[in-house]
């Protein structure tokens, strides 16, 4: 009844045709309906296939899964033609398809340059349209901060504001103009619920322990000199990383991610790993310290031996880590 709701809103929406929505198990002879089933005896559609069936007397979308229903709703509303005086007409035709990828994605990055809920929410039903179902959402930069954490209030009170931001044209140049914002974890719960109606997983990405001078500005005490940081105004590598020595990180990564556990119920998470370089961690006692105790051989490891001890703890939270490929660095 849910994906039913969907075809009768988009109808309403595009057409300005209300369809009544009745369930019911077999056709009824000389009434043109859309008939939406679920049919899990056609295996060779998967879980995200459908076939799609029109003819004169009537519409049918058959899947195996609902969301197999939904991705037929969009190939159907993109078959909507106008036809004469002011009708909308689908041509007769026979569509059975499935996806070659399991994983259809698209990331958005926020953290530097925010973007309101309702921008958030059209990008979700882009996504859905073009039968996506996966939203990599980028929250945390060196440009900004972007999801409530409520046990550090200070990551949106500081660390979702900077001065000003560098312009594209030049390098050298700035707006002078503040920008900044987050999410509230209400908006969060809201935005992944919207999502999840349209099929969509909103996979979170949470930097770490590079892209991090946001949350340093807010904290500085999780970086190896103690600061004083800013929020980034320039895109770049920046050398300013969490401290890899010191246990209090580990601890606090530990209390944001178990909030986002709970806004997120996506069986990834995305913690990043990039372009982490190793100045401050080379010069820092606490990180060198970490390195002999845990008998590594350079920083390289040392990064290994951080990002693995992140994933030591979603696995025990039910959750598997992804990031980008330099988590492979240092073995």
């Amino acid at each position: 009844s849910a994906v039913g709701k969907h075809l009768q809103d988009y109808l309403l929406l595009e057409t300005s045709f209300y369809l009544e929505l009745k369930e019911s198990r077999d056709h009824d002879r000389g009434v043109k309906e859309i008939f939406l089933s679920i049919d899990e005896d056609k295996h060779d559609l998967g879980d995200d296939g459908y076939l799609l069936e029109v003819d004169v007397e009537r519409s049918s979308i058959r899947a195996t899964q609902p969301a197999g229903v939904v991705y037929g709703l969009q190939t159907l509303r993109q078959l909507v033609q106008s036809g004469p005086d002011d009708s909308k007409v689908v041509p007769a035709l026979k569509i059975l398809d499935k996806p070659r990828f399991k994983w259809r994605g698209l990331m958005l990055d926020v953290g530097r340059h925010f973007y309101s809920v309702e921008f958030v929410k059209r990008f979700i039903d882009l996504l859905a349209l073009h039968k996506m179902n996966t939203f990599h959402w980028h929250l945390t930069e060196d440009q900004g901060w972007r999801i409530e954490i409520k046990k550090y209030p200070k990551l949106t009170q500081i660390g979702s504001q900077r001065a000003e931001t560098q312009t594209a044209e030049d390098q050298e140049r700035f707006d002078g103009e503040p920008h900044g914002g987050f999410y509230t974890q209400e908006e969060i719960k809201q935005i992944v619920a919207y999502a999840g109606s349209r099929f969509i997983t909103i996979v979170p990405e949470i930097e770490m322990p590079g892209h991090s001078s946001a949350a340093l500005a807010s904290y500085p005490e999780l970086g190896c000199t103690g600061g004083p940081y800013e929020v980034q105004t320039a895109w770049g590598i920046k050398g300013e990383v969490y401290c890899a020595g010191n246990e209090t990180v580990y601890s606090f990564l530990e209390d944001v991610l178990s909030e986002v556990l709970e806004l997120f119920p996506s069986p990834v998470i995305h913690i990043g790993g990039d372009e982490v370089p190793k100045m401050r961690w080379r010069e820092c006692p606490k990180c060198q310290a970490m390195i002999q105790t845990q008998g590594l051989k350079d920083e390289d490891q040392l990064q290994s031996y951080f990002i693995t001890r992140i994933e030591k703890f979603l696995n025990a939270k039910g959750r598997q880590l992804i990031g980008w490929d330099e988590i492979l660095e240092g073995g």
